[in-house]
């Protein structure tokens, strides 16, 4: 799905939220929520008002990676981005071009066999493209030091020419990020999950909202090429399993918080709707011809009107209601990208009275 839609470059979060002025915190980004297609405009930390006592929120606890790291091939300078280790030890890599600006110009990889020089005399030695659908990516082996050790001393968080500057690796990971064996993370950060501050997260389980952790590490994002999501690993546990169930058994409602965490609660999913403990690794595309068995919500940031996200979208809300939220998030000034403002999608209630909205115009820029 292509939406017919303009997102003026004004529109992208340049910096994280808590920097846009005194006494902001992550939480200081609007809401824009969607039930149906009847909009409502709202502040972040209006959402425990906005879910009800039994519903569940499925958060990923993947951390981000300092997945960006200096390298050269011959004399030319270019920044491998780390995206996904694969079970033979060898990593999914994009190769891209520094402009001062992040890394925004991607360059096509190969041939196989081409070396690129890391940090501490490490070697990398490209093997054969992820897929068949292009050269972007490819899988590539690391000769010399363990990678995420690398990623530790010389690595930065992958970032791209809408933002202002770098940022620390602090403000990539979110408040449900949690250590990984062997150092497992995220290449980008599932970043709607960016906006929960652990006071928050304290109101909504004291308002009776329940939390089921799942784990989804992301590779790099595919703006330039349009490409569906790519093989990704995912585990969900035997405890979010049995909460996820026991909530779709009675009146809660299951949201997801970013379309990390649809994908892993959906590839976990049987045919009969059942989420059984599952991990490995994930090729699923939700579309709204395949549909979702589990999600009923899902809270998610802003997508390019050319992203695959917004198939799952649609597949979540409908058609319509994804096409008028987008028309009332551009006409409304909503801020797009990882530090920008957020999209919450539930299910159209017939009567249902919508919580008196505090409009965030001003402070939360």
């Amino acid at each position: 799905m292509t939406l017919a839609l303009h997102v003026p470059q004004e529109l992208s979060a340049r910096v994280p939220a808590e920097q846009r002025g005194p006494g902001l915190d992550r939480d200081a980004v609007r809401l824009l929520v969607s039930r149906g297609t009847e909009v409502s405009h709202h502040a972040f930390p209006e959402l425990p008002r906005l879910l009800r006592a039994g519903d569940l929120l499925v958060v990923n606890t993947s951390p981000t990676l300092a997945a960006a790291v200096d390298a050269r091939i011959g004399h030319a300078r270019v920044v491998v981005h780390f995206s996904t280790r694969g079970d033979d030890g060898r990593w999914a890599v994009e190769l891209r071009e520094p402009d001062g600006r992040g890394t925004t110009r991607a360059r096509a990889g190969g041939p196989a066999g081409t070396e690129v020089r890391l940090p501490e005399g490490v070697r990398l030695t490209l093997e054969e493209p992820l897929s068949a659908r292009g050269e972007r990516l490819w899988w590539a082996r690391v000769a010399g030091a363990g990678v995420p050790g690398l990623l530790r001393e010389y690595g930065r968080p992958i970032r791209y020419a809408y933002t202002e500057r770098d940022q620390p690796l602090s403000a990539y990971q979110t408040v449900f990020a949690l250590p990984q064996p062997g150092g497992a993370g995220s290449a980008e950060m599932p970043s709607a999950a960016r906006p929960f501050t652990a006071r928050l997260v304290a109101e909504l389980v004291s308002r009776g909202v329940q939390f089921a952790p799942i784990t989804l590490h992301t590779g790099v994002a595919s703006a330039e090429a349009h490409e569906p999501p790519y093989p990704e690993r995912f585990a969900v546990p035997e405890a979010s399993a049995r909460l996820i169930n026991a909530v779709k058994a009675g009146d809660g409602r299951v949201v997801a918080v970013g379309t990390t965490a649809v994908r892993a609660v959906e590839s976990a999913a049987g045919a009969d709707g059942v989420v059984r403990a599952r991990e490995g690794w994930t090729d699923l595309v939700v579309t709204p011809e395949r549909g979702v068995r589990v999600v009923d919500g899902l809270l998610t940031g802003l997508h390019e009107p050319e992203a695959s996200h917004l198939l799952m979208l649609r597949a979540v809300a409908g058609t319509a209601a994804v096409e008028r939220g987008y028309e009332e998030a551009v006409r409304g000034l909503y801020l797009w990208h990882e530090f920008g403002d957020v999209h919450l999608l539930l299910p159209a209630e017939a009567g249902a009275e919508v919580p008196h909205a505090e409009h965030c115009f001003s402070n939360c820029r």
